[in-house]
């Protein structure tokens, strides 16, 4: 059960880093104006993240990996409509709203049904 939280807490701290990575140019002048540094700034930690999230997981899941990938995919969407809504004020339409509740459930199926 420990993998399964470690795997997924690093999924969440990545996806929560590559959003800031891709839309902190429109927060930020600074980060507008220095796409290349921002890529290498972020980059070698959320690859690290993303790579233990991986392994964590694929030890929880006996070594299959694709329960992990889609922890991954719907947490990022689950992390980016957060931080749009949250950060740059983009509201929540009726698709946006059906994505999330279908992101959220491939998270729940994948860590409900062992």
């Amino acid at each position: 059960m420990r993998n399964l939280l470690y795997g997924f807490v690093l999924f969440l701290a990545g996806q929560t880093l590559i959003w800031f990575q891709t839309n902190l140019q429109f927060i930020n002048t600074w980060a507008k104006e220095h796409p290349f540094l921002m890529s290498i700034i972020f980059s070698t930690p959320i690859s690290y993240m993303f790579i233990k999230a991986t392994g964590f997981l694929a030890d929880y899941y006996d070594g299959a990996i694709w329960p992990g990938r889609m922890i991954g995919f719907g947490s990022g969407m689950i992390v980016f409509a957060f931080l749009a809504y949250l950060i740059l004020g983009e509201g929540i339409s009726a698709k946006t709203a059906v994505s999330l509740v279908l992101a959220t459930t491939l998270v729940l199926i994948q860590v409900l049904w062992k």
